[in-house]
């Protein structure tokens, strides 16, 4: 699923934010990313859908070479990829239906098709009852909510979320780990989390990476 092998990652040719990282995800796994701030964590998690070029090293996701770096590899990747920000990237312009129905939209799906997963979504994030409503009138939690619904709305293999709870109220933020959960659980997505808050009681089986200083290990 994903393979990093002596993986180098960095904004410029100064400073190396991770240096020759050597890990594997495997399908269907739930993986947490932590580190302190400014650790490289964010760094690691753009590079894996693409954001961040690879500057040495291999890295593969989905059997894609990111090491390539090719347009066409990239527009491949993001197909199945599903990916929640922290500051949420939902179009104001857009009522929530509509940007949870982007990516279904993007892949072509037929319009019924779409608005059922859509409806079926909100009911899932418990937004039912805010149907025709823009993001703008939304808390930080809802809107997060509908970000990871429109991660999952077309059945992505993957699911990246950056610091997804960060900035949430305990009852959104228990919303999202469950939708997360599920998701692995239930649909077989292979999740990977940066936050620097794992949850105590988030009752699955997970693996965690921590970064310190550059270096990617695997933490107990």
């Amino acid at each position: 699923m994903i393979l990093a092998s002596n993986l180098t990652l960095a904004y410029d040719s100064k400073k190396n934010i991770i240096e020759n990282a050597n890990f594997k995800i495997k399908e269907k796994e739930f993986i947490f990313i932590s580190g302190s701030s400014g650790s490289g964590k964010s760094t690691l998690l753009k590079s894996f859908y693409g954001e961040l070029p690879v500057k040495s090293g291999h890295l593969l996701v989905n059997r894609i070479d990111l090491s390539k770096n090719r347009y066409s590899s990239l527009l491949q990747l993001r197909k199945n990829l599903g990916i929640v920000f922290q500051d949420y990237k939902l179009i104001k312009e857009y009522t929530i239906e509509q940007n949870i129905m982007l990516p279904l939209k993007v892949h072509n799906y037929d319009d019924t098709v779409s608005k059922n997963q859509v409806k079926k979504l909100l009911k899932h994030v418990k937004l039912s009852h805010k149907i025709g409503v823009y993001p703008e009138e939304l808390s930080g939690g809802e809107q997060q909510r509908v970000a990871v619904a429109r991660a999952l709305s077309h059945n992505p293999s993957i699911i990246f979320a950056d610091e997804p709870t960060g900035n949430l109220d305990d009852y959104s933020s228990d919303v999202i780990w469950t939708l997360l959960k599920n998701a692995n659980e239930q649909l077989g997505i292979t999740v990977v989390v940066v936050t620097h808050r794992i949850p105590k009681d988030l009752g699955i089986k997970y693996r965690r990476f921590n970064i310190d200083e550059g270096v990617v290990y695997e933490a107990s």
